[in-house]
């Protein structure tokens, strides 16, 4: 993803944005004209949930929701994503709203000039193969030169769903901005003063007050779902991920009920999916994209 703001004095005003992305691409380009002397985004609020409504959402003698779930995850997977038969229509509509940014680099170059470019990536799948076992996600040598060289030239983020401090490890580049967990941990470049301190560094973490909630609902996890072969716990630090990849799709069911089962005591986390995962985050408005923003607007700075 490429961001870029316009550099004006410091009491001028954001402007709009204009979004161009291609998800064939392995860089999902974007463009942001932003211009930023405001205070970083407040922290969130929580998003407004009963009781009643989320255990009726969690209940796991529902067999219809079950199945939706089932339903869900098995789409998820790209053998039959690969199968339906309406991908390519779906695909042709969504990149007439969506057209890539790669084939519009020339409108791209003349739209950003005057302005500071900023780029955002995520890790998983564009820096490193999607693979089966998460803890194994390495990003190549030529991959780390290349981003490298890249934040010479403008300031870089890895926006990812990952704990920070894992995609750090992996990426091993301390000049990079990285916002893990969803964008619930942001963390700015390391200062080059030994008198730093790696505290100073942190910009923002909108979901501390969870950290209990999470490492408990994670020792919950892992015990409830060692009995599905194949399964895996993984703790973001802000938010959880229960990985299906290597779990046979005859047992997709249970492990979505032994998840929901957890998650039915604890109405201040939500259930998501993504590509062969299940993920357990703080229901607090706040995702990558809210992490995008508040990055854009420290740097507009």
């Amino acid at each position: 993803m490429v961001s870029f703001f316009e550099e004006r004095p410091k009491n001028m005003g954001a402007t709009g944005q204009n979004i161009i992305s291609d998800p064939k691409s392995v860089l999902n380009m974007s463009i942001t004209v932003s211009v930023s002397a405001q205070k970083p985004p407040a922290p969130p609020g929580y998003i407004s949930i009963s009781r009643k409504k989320l255990l009726q959402n969690l209940e796991i003698n529902a067999g219809a929701r079950a199945n939706a779930w089932v339903d869900s995850m098995r789409a998820s997977s790209p053998t039959h994503l690969k199968s339906t038969p309406s991908l390519s229509d779906d695909y042709g509509s969504w990149s007439l709203q969506h057209p890539s940014a790669l084939e519009m680099f020339e409108q791209i170059i003349d739209a950003s000039k005057g302005k500071q470019i900023v780029m955002f990536l995520d890790y998983d799948g564009t820096l490193s193969p999607i693979v089966q076992d998460p803890d194994r996600a390495f990003m190549s040598k030529k991959m780390r030169k290349t981003v490298r060289k890249l934040a010479k030239c403008f300031p870089t983020a890895i926006v990812s769903g990952r704990c920070r401090d894992k995609v750090y490890k992996f990426v091993k580049l301390a000049e990079l901005y990285y916002a893990g967990s969803h964008g619930m941990d942001i963390k700015g470049p390391e200062k080059s003063s030994k008198s730093n301190k790696d505290s100073e560094s942190v910009l923002f973490q909108p979901a501390s007050e969870f950290l209990p909630m999470i490492d408990e609902v994670y020792k919950q996890l892992v015990e409830t779902t060692k009995s599905t072969p194949g399964a895996k716990v993984e703790n973001n630090k802000f938010c959880l991920s229960v990985h299906f990849r290597c779990v046979d799709e005859r047992k997709w069911s249970e492990l979505a009920q032994q998840v929901r089962s957890v998650l039915k005591e604890y109405p201040k986390l939500r259930l998501t999916q993504g590509r062969k995962v299940l993920e357990i985050r703080p229901t607090i408005k706040w995702d990558k994209g809210k992490a995008l923003e508040f990055l854009l607007e420290s740097l507009g700075k």
